[in-house]
């Protein structure tokens, strides 16, 4: 096959393969870098005879992102130590490109409970449950029997649905959202409560690692020892999730929020505010009308 045809059909396959890799490795950037070695492998074998060219590009890719998988866990890494480079945040009003890289995009939430699998299992549920890829072709790629990559599936997927997903359309979640950061500045603890889940859980990302808080009590807590008064504060998309934004009294970013709704209450967040990360994340304006 020569190099021009090669190429135009590895680009009809390009853009599948890279929302596997990314749902796959929770990383936009990692997942770029797995979709050119596939291209580089396919090159270096453009003379042997390939009988499904889409299935022998997902086996590759997947293959590149289990050996992947493995080397964070040998380097005690995961995806959220990077998230900075790879999350994004735009206004709800986002262009075409950013609106089509979001919807590709892990939400923070989900990407925690992702990084809780083993590579076989992640890559067995993301190829299965979310593109439909039979166990029989998954099987090869994890290094499996069928039923056994059904089994990893499975696994991965009782794991999985522990975290509800959100609910209700986007604007239904932004009018939440919304409510909430009203409340949140007011100090209406009660409106507070009414769009909070009782169990909400909140995932606080900082410069020395990550805290959890559980139940509306010590969410209410964290907002009173705030002060709303020295920070500006503006809703965003996070990764396609509705979020806020925060900058300090000196102009900077100081904190980033994620928000997970479910049945019209947030069951939980997911917030950094390591000021080393946000600087280094592309984030909107604190002025809309700037961006």
């Amino acid at each position: 096959m020569n190099d021009r045809r090669l190429a135009a059909e590895f680009e009809e396959h390009r853009p599948r393969l890279l929302a596997v890799a990314t749902r796959a490795l929770g990383s936009r950037i990692d997942a770029e870098d797995a979709v050119q070695e596939a291209w580089l492998r396919l090159h270096r074998h453009a003379d042997d005879e390939i009988e499904n060219l889409g299935a022998w590009l997902t086996r590759v890719v997947g293959r590149l992102c289990i050996d992947a998988l493995r080397r964070r866990t040998a380097r005690a890494e995961s995806a959220l130590d990077s998230w900075e480079v790879d999350v994004l945040v735009t206004d709800e009003a986002g262009d075409p490109e950013s609106t089509a890289i979001a919807a590709d995009a892990v939400g923070l939430a989900m990407l925690v409970v992702l990084e809780s699998l083993e590579p076989e299992e992640r890559l067995a549920f993301v190829l299965h449950d979310v593109f439909a890829v039979p166990f029989a072709e998954i099987a090869p790629i994890v290094n499996r029997s069928t039923n056994a990559a059904k089994m990893l599936a499975s696994r991965a997927r009782r794991k999985v649905q522990d975290q509800p997903p959100p609910t209700g359309e986007p604007g239904q979640q932004r009018e939440v959202v919304d409510a909430f950061l009203r409340a949140a500045r007011e100090g209406d603890f009660d409106s507070l409560l009414s769009v909070l889940d009782p169990d909400v859980t909140w995932y606080h990302h900082t410069a020395h690692g990550r805290t959890v808080w559980n139940g509306t009590d010590a969410v209410l807590t964290a907002i009173q020892n705030g002060n709303p008064d020295r920070v500006t504060l503006r809703r965003v998309s996070v990764n396609g999730q509705p979020g806020l934004l925060a900058w300090g009294p000196s102009g900077r970013p100081v904190a980033l929020m994620a928000c997970t709704v479910v049945a019209g209450r947030i069951v939980r967040m997911d917030s950094i505010t390591d000021a080393t990360r946000l600087s280094r994340m592309t984030l909107p304006s604190r002025d809309p009308s700037a961006d």
